[in-house]
């Protein structure tokens, strides 16, 4: 027993008591344990000699990071490489507790005992459908969108490239006309060709969603890029082949 109370029951239903939400969050992080050391006992035993465990957040993923994962699969085929999509929070508890050896960002902001490092920088676009008065313009002013109702990124879904996408907002005189929040590109996609609003992606991603009911434009500011994060743990002992990982993804980036 526990001697502490985890759930609240009530008329509304049963929720979990804030003893209840850390003890879940404790849980989770066991079962992941044991989940890692399953997957690295079966790794090991089909001839890998070591695992990287990479986290994605805020979206982060792009043709440049595929390319890049093949590259590694090709260089060195005995390092398993594991994938998760997870919320930016949750990306840095799993690189702090060891959960995962590194991860993918929009955000540097991560606090102490992270290390972020720049990747790739992409300009910011923004969508709309055919024949929308913003397209007018061939670069998209900033004060223009304050006009506009704007389809974004849902905050608990993307919050690092939501919180670069507001600091890029926060010169317009008034707070922007938020029609719908979405939690992937193409649900963005599809919203925009409605006509529900304007959204925002990068050059790098709308090449590969190409779609006849969307046109882009870029901004009219300078400083109109989201950045890409590489996320580790700050530590001098790195492991060797998460070492290799990082000289050869700066090589690549820098293609």
């Amino acid at each position: 027993m526990l001697g502490v109370v985890l759930f609240d029951r009530n008329r509304r239903g049963t929720l979990l008591t804030s003893a209840g939400v850390a003890f879940l969050q404790d849980v989770r992080r066991l079962f992941t344990v044991l989940e890692q050391a399953r997957e690295n006992v079966k790794a090991v035993a089909a001839g890998s000699q070591g695992s990287l465990r990479i986290a994605v957040s805020d979206g982060a993923i792009d043709p440049r990071l595929s390319a890049f994962l093949a590259h590694c699969r090709e260089e060195e085929p005995e390092i398993e490489i594991r994938l998760s999509e997870v919320p930016l929070a949750e990306q840095v508890r799993g690189l702090r507790s060891g959960d995962f050896t590194i991860g993918f960002a929009h955000a540097a902001d991560v606090g102490e005992g992270i290390v972020a490092e720049t990747i790739w920088q992409d300009p910011l676009v923004v969508a709309m459908p055919p024949r929308h008065p913003l397209l007018s313009h061939k670069k998209i002013p900033l004060h223009e969108l304050a006009c506009h109702p704007l389809v974004l990124c849902n905050p608990q879904v993307c919050e690092g490239y939501c919180r670069e996408l507001a600091r890029l907002l926060r010169p317009l005189e008034r707070e922007p006309n938020v029609a719908e929040q979405v939690s992937s590109l193409d649900m963005m996609l599809t919203l925009v060709g409605a006509g529900y609003g304007v959204g925002f992606t990068t050059a790098a991603r709308i090449a590969v969603s190409q779609r006849p009911d969307v046109v882009v434009r870029p901004l009219a500011v300078d400083s109109a890029v989201i950045t890409t994060y590489l996320l580790r743990p700050d530590s001098d002992d790195l492991p060797e082949a998460l070492e290799r990982f990082i000289v050869r993804l700066r090589e690549h980036s820098g293609d």
